[in-house]
Protein backbone atom coordinates (compact mmCIF):
# COMPACT_ATOMS: atom_id res chain seq x y z
CA UNK A 1 0.00 0.00 0.00
CA UNK A 2 2.69 1.70 0.90
CA UNK A 3 4.07 2.34 -2.79
CA UNK A 4 0.27 2.60 -4.34
CA UNK A 5 -0.15 5.74 -1.99
CA UNK A 6 2.95 6.72 -3.05
CA UNK A 7 2.62 6.94 -6.69
CA UNK A 8 -0.86 8.21 -6.34
CA UNK A 9 0.35 11.36 -4.13
CA UNK A 10 2.50 11.62 -7.12
CA UNK A 11 -0.04 11.67 -9.85
CA UNK A 12 -2.42 14.27 -7.92
CA UNK A 13 0.69 16.56 -8.02
CA UNK A 14 0.81 15.74 -11.86
CA UNK A 15 -2.59 16.81 -12.25
CA UNK A 16 -2.59 20.22 -10.08
CA UNK A 17 0.56 21.41 -12.42
CA UNK A 18 -2.17 21.18 -15.51
CA UNK A 19 -4.68 22.96 -13.19
CA UNK A 20 -5.39 26.63 -14.89
CA UNK A 21 -3.71 29.17 -12.56
CA UNK A 22 -6.42 31.77 -11.11
CA UNK A 23 -8.16 32.07 -7.87
CA UNK A 24 -10.87 29.63 -8.18
CA UNK A 25 -8.66 26.81 -9.24
CA UNK A 26 -5.94 27.60 -7.02
CA UNK A 27 -7.77 26.79 -4.41
CA UNK A 28 -9.28 23.57 -5.63
CA UNK A 29 -5.57 22.74 -6.67
CA UNK A 30 -4.60 23.61 -2.67
CA UNK A 31 -7.42 21.17 -1.54
CA UNK A 32 -6.42 18.36 -4.17
CA UNK A 33 -2.88 18.03 -2.90
CA UNK A 34 -3.87 18.57 0.71
CA UNK A 35 -6.01 15.59 0.53
CA UNK A 36 -4.11 13.41 -1.98
CA UNK A 37 -0.91 13.33 -0.60
CA UNK A 38 -2.42 13.08 3.04
CA UNK A 39 -3.69 9.32 2.25
CA UNK A 40 -0.18 8.20 1.63
CA UNK A 41 1.01 10.01 4.69
CA UNK A 42 -2.02 8.69 7.07
CA UNK A 43 -0.44 4.75 5.46
CA UNK A 44 2.95 5.83 6.70
CA UNK A 45 1.69 6.14 9.77
CA UNK A 46 -0.29 2.49 10.07
CA UNK A 47 3.49 1.41 9.54
CA UNK A 48 3.92 2.49 13.57
CA UNK A 49 0.50 2.19 15.15
CA UNK A 50 0.87 0.14 18.69
CA UNK A 51 -3.24 -0.83 18.71
CA UNK A 52 -5.88 -1.93 17.06
CA UNK A 53 -7.90 1.28 17.33
CA UNK A 54 -4.79 3.24 16.38
CA UNK A 55 -4.45 1.12 13.22
CA UNK A 56 -8.48 1.30 11.81
CA UNK A 57 -8.27 5.31 13.17
CA UNK A 58 -5.26 5.82 10.55
CA UNK A 59 -6.95 3.53 7.62
CA UNK A 60 -10.22 5.61 8.35
CA UNK A 61 -8.10 8.77 8.06
CA UNK A 62 -6.80 7.86 4.63
CA UNK A 63 -10.13 6.54 3.64
CA UNK A 64 -11.41 9.72 4.64
CA UNK A 65 -9.02 11.61 2.49
CA UNK A 66 -9.60 9.55 -0.49
CA UNK A 67 -13.39 10.54 -0.16
CA UNK A 68 -12.06 13.93 -0.37
CA UNK A 69 -9.82 13.44 -2.98
CA UNK A 70 -12.30 11.53 -5.18
CA UNK A 71 -14.58 14.82 -4.80
CA UNK A 72 -11.64 17.35 -5.88
CA UNK A 73 -11.10 14.85 -8.80
CA UNK A 74 -14.62 14.70 -9.73
CA UNK A 75 -14.95 18.55 -9.73
CA UNK A 76 -11.51 19.33 -11.94
CA UNK A 77 -12.80 16.32 -14.40
CA UNK A 78 -16.47 18.46 -14.64
CA UNK A 79 -15.19 21.48 -14.91
CA UNK A 80 -11.02 21.65 -15.76
CA UNK A 81 -9.79 18.53 -17.21
CA UNK A 82 -10.89 16.14 -19.85
CA UNK A 83 -7.74 14.06 -18.79
CA UNK A 84 -6.69 10.79 -18.72
CA UNK A 85 -4.23 11.83 -15.58
CA UNK A 86 -7.66 12.71 -14.05
CA UNK A 87 -9.77 9.35 -14.81
CA UNK A 88 -6.87 7.19 -13.74
CA UNK A 89 -6.93 8.81 -10.97
CA UNK A 90 -10.35 8.37 -10.16
CA UNK A 91 -10.48 4.64 -10.97
CA UNK A 92 -7.63 4.70 -8.22
CA UNK A 93 -8.68 6.66 -5.47
CA UNK A 94 -12.13 4.41 -5.75
CA UNK A 95 -9.87 1.16 -5.48
CA UNK A 96 -8.20 2.25 -2.62
CA UNK A 97 -11.11 3.17 -0.97
CA UNK A 98 -12.62 -0.60 -1.32
CA UNK A 99 -9.04 -1.74 0.15
CA UNK A 100 -9.58 0.75 2.83
CA UNK A 101 -12.85 0.00 3.80
CA UNK A 102 -12.25 -3.96 3.74
CA UNK A 103 -9.60 -3.98 5.79
CA UNK A 104 -10.99 -1.91 8.33
CA UNK A 105 -14.32 -4.01 8.45
CA UNK A 106 -12.19 -7.53 8.37
CA UNK A 107 -10.22 -5.58 11.51
CA UNK A 108 -13.05 -4.60 13.50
Amino acid sequence: MKERTFKFALDILDISALLPRNLESDIIRKQLVRSGTSVGANIEEVDGVLTKADFINKLAISRKEAKETKYWLSIIKAKYLKHEKVDFAINEILELIKIFSSIINKTR
